[in-house]
């Protein structure tokens, strides 16, 4: 039998129909494959003319249990009225996660109806205004119960780790290798600080505009993929990424809505650039662990070369440089 990730890989419109039929949804054979790298993600028409979404997860990222973290945050989201898009029942008993058999064997997945709607080309303040309250109500949600088999987002797990990851593996090339590793290194030694007193909980994770859907009834959160605990921050950079000083303007109108819900302190935004530089490291630790994955070398054959780990080097100077003025700033 092939290699669990060679059948992920491989994986076909017709397993991934089986799948669907067997969980009960007669289809018409009509499967519309979409853009993700992380997982392989479908669309397939049901007999009555009805859509399902069908996400098959890469094999060696979550085990079963940090999938049922997910659903059950997920789950949990909606019964408190937060617009999120629950996982369908596979076996008539409340479970969510199947696993494929046969040439596909081992490859979990998750069924969603398709919801109608498109993703914010920019926000509104309108728009800003819902969202930093529905942000709220998600995290009120993420403070209330445990994800045990999820990992924590700081920066040992989201940087250090990355690092030694990339080192062992002898991901970079040895004219930048030691350049990099002293520029991680002193980025983390410069924001470890900053993370001390600051509150973990079940967070989205990877909250940026493109896993948002606006609907006629408003914002819809997708993708739950990178459920993690840890700090409010992340999910609020994410959804206003910007540097500049519209950027700011539009951080601080959607914390304005938000603490009508829930509270959000000014220092919190200390890790705003912090957190930025960290997803530098691990996007690319993420890039390297799936290289062997003929999607990611068609995706990004610019990464891994001398020019592009020398690039990673300069923006991780910019970030710490960043760091340091918010800091004397706030001294």
């Amino acid at each position: 039998m092939k290699a669990l990730a060679e059948r992920f890989h491989q994986l076909t419109p017709d397993q991934v129909i089986g799948a669907v039929e067997r969980a009960g949804h007669a289809c018409t054979g009509r499967a519309i494959a979409l853009n993700s790298y992380e997982n392989r993600v479908y669309q397939v028409e049901r007999a009555d003319g009805e859509w399902l979404v069908g996400k098959f997860y890469r094999p060696g990222r979550w085990s079963v249990e940090a999938l049922d973290d997910e659903h059950d945050f997920i789950y949990a989201l909606d019964d408190a009225g937060v617009p999120v898009v629950v996982p369908l029942d596979l076996d008539g008993d409340g479970g969510t996660i199947g696993t494929l058999t046969g040439e596909a064997e081992g490859i979990h997945y998750a069924l969603y109806p398709r919801v109608r709607g498109r993703p914010p080309e920019e926000f509104n303040d309108e728009q800003l205004d819902v969202i930093g309250r529905a942000l709220a109500e998600l995290h009120d949600v993420g403070d209330e119960g445990p994800a045990p088999a999820r990992p924590v987002l700081d920066p040992d797990t989201y940087g250090r780790a990355e690092l030694e990851w990339l080192l062992r593996h002898d991901a970079l090339p040895r004219e930048v290798r030691d350049g990099y590793a002293y520029t991680v290194e002193a980025l983390l030694d410069r924001i470890a600080p900053l993370f001390a007193d600051v509150p973990l909980h079940r967070i989205h994770g990877d909250c940026h505009p493109g896993n948002l859907l606006w609907t006629p009834s408003g914002p819809v959160f997708l993708d739950f993929d990178d459920m993690r605990i840890g700090p409010a921050a992340q999910d609020v950079w994410m959804l206003v990424p910007s540097y500049d000083k519209d950027g700011d303007r539009q951080r601080a109108r959607l914390l304005d809505a938000y603490r009508e819900v829930r509270d959000f302190p000014g220092a919190w935004l200390d890790l705003v650039e912090p957190l930025r530089a960290l997803r530098f490291v691990h996007y690319s630790a993420w890039i390297a662990r799936r290289w062997k994955d003929p999607v990611f070398q068609r995706t990004f054959g610019h990464f891994g070369d001398i020019r592009y780990w020398q690039r990673e080097i300069d923006d991780l100077r910019e970030q710490i440089a960043r760091i340091d003025a918010r800091c004397q700033q706030r001294d």
